[in-house]
């Protein structure tokens, strides 16, 4: 649960350093420039929740695969509301069809016990 709850305070972290900038009145008019150091002060709050995230979770047995299905799961849920909140768009019915099949590959990813991981010693 830990690791879940970093993946999603970083991604927080993360859509707002990549599509923060959009609508944030104080970069209006600012160089490109500004935009992304501004962009890679709130990203680097992500990596230090980011890194941790996947350090523990690997260390609790989800291999870099699942940790990455995860973690892009997540980045479309807080995406989604950021969208919502943020942006003022709407999530249209194709946009929701292929969220649900991005969730379904998520559970086809922690579901199952790959071999391979058996194979080289993972838990």
């Amino acid at each position: 649960m830990k690791t879940i709850l970093l993946l999603f305070a970083s991604n927080v972290f993360m859509t707002m350093a990549w599509y923060g900038h959009l609508k944030w009145k104080f970069l209006e008019g600012k160089s490109l420039l500004i935009v992304i150091v501004v962009s890679w002060l709130i990203a680097f709050a992500e990596y230090c929740l980011m890194v941790p995230a996947n350090r523990i979770g690997y260390a609790q047995g989800f291999s870099g695969y699942q940790l990455k299905v995860i973690q892009e799961a997540i980045t479309l849920s807080v995406f989604v509301g950021f969208a919502w909140l943020v942006l003022k768009e709407r999530l249209t019915w194709n946009y929701g069809v292929s969220f649900a099949l991005i969730f379904l590959a998520v559970w086809f990813a922690v579901a199952f016990k790959p071999a391979a991981q058996a194979a080289v010693g993972h838990p």
